[in-house]
């Protein structure tokens, strides 16, 4: 499986959850609301606040899986991007001195 698209997946799964622990916020704090238990001013607060944590917490799980992905690719001996460039940069310049060599001996 393309790690891309686990990693893709995943982080559905999360904007998902997220969604549907927000439904259940909005539910729970109209419910008080209707109950007196919380004025309405003090549910809609309590629901941007609880919304940014899911955010933050949302925010550090994305990051931990790229660490987690990252770590995993490099244990099983994936190269990272910049590896291949510097790969590519040197065959190109082996190449040219190849063509360097050649061209002075066919002179």
């Amino acid at each position: 499986m393309d790690d891309n698209n686990l990693l893709k997946q995943l982080l559905m799964i999360g904007i998902g959850t997220t969604s549907l622990v927000a439904e259940k916020l909005q539910e729970v704090t109209d419910q008080w609301v209707k109950e007196g238990t919380l004025n309405p001013d003090d549910a809609k607060r309590f629901i941007d606040e609880m919304m940014q944590r899911l955010k933050m917490d949302q925010q550090s799980l994305e990051d931990l899986m790229q660490r987690q992905i990252k770590n995993m690719m490099q244990d099983i001996g994936v190269p990272r991007q910049a590896e291949l460039d510097e790969l590519r940069g040197r065959l190109d310049r082996l190449e040219r001195q190849m063509r360097d060599l050649e061209n002075r001996h066919w002179r």
